[in-house]
């Protein structure tokens, strides 16, 4: 790793943040950093101020926990969408799939993971209990559980379902099969969303 020889110790150093990216190798990097260094100076700077202001005033909206650039997030504030419908994804990137299939017009909560006590991830660690108090809080009719199907996905499910048992509210599950140990950003939108339309409830899917 630290055998390249680096005419610049400046350019190493730039390599080495790059380097830390995911996804990305140090030959990757060698090669970004030196596209960086033949742009003008007025794009280098608006590359870095972009990832600096991203970090300094992005928010995370304070009902459904997705990026944001106000404390309420465009989705969860937009009058042309319900409220009556919550879809539990496990991240950010899983909003964007399914907002791309264009077939879900309700709102999102986004809890940040899924259970994995291997990794040291507990139900405290997610936003489930913030779940739990929105849907008892207001009109939700339906909460959908889009997490993926992995054993992980599936405990939080089960233990989401467990939670909102006591509630009167519909929960579902999107259609099996869609990214079977995977991630729904990986699914094609066609797929995804066909999954959420034919969606089935949750507790026909335990005797599966």
């Amino acid at each position: 790793m630290g055998n390249d020889k680096y005419p610049s110790k400046l350019l190493e150093s730039a390599v080495e943040e790059f380097s830390k990216l995911p996804g990305i190798g140090r030959k990757t990097a060698l090669r970004l950093v030196l596209h960086l260094l033949r742009q003008d100076q007025s794009e280098v700077e608006a590359f870095g101020n972009a990832v600096i202001q991203l970090k300094k005033e992005i928010k995370h909206c304070t009902v459904c926990h997705n990026i944001s650039d106000t404390e309420v997030c465009s989705i969860c504030s937009s009058p042309g969408r319900t409220s009556s419908a919550i879809c539990v994804v496990e991240s950010i990137r899983d909003v964007m799939s399914i907002e791309n299939t264009h077939q879900f017009n309700g709102q999102y909560h986004v809890l940040g993971g899924v259970i994995s006590p291997m990794d040291g991830i507990g139900p405290n660690e997610l936003e489930i209990d913030s779940l739990v108090e929105r849907v008892r809080e207001n009109d939700t009719a339906e909460v959908i559980l889009a997490l993926s199907t992995t054993m992980e996905g599936d405990t939080t499910n089960f233990y989401i379902y467990k939670k909102l048992k006591n509630i009167e509210v519909r929960v579902t599950t999107i259609a099996r099969g869609v990214s079977v140990g995977g991630e729904l950003e990986y699914t094609d939108e066609l797929t995804l969303g066909r999954s959420i339309v034919n969606r089935v409830t949750y507790n026909d899917t335990l005797s599966q």
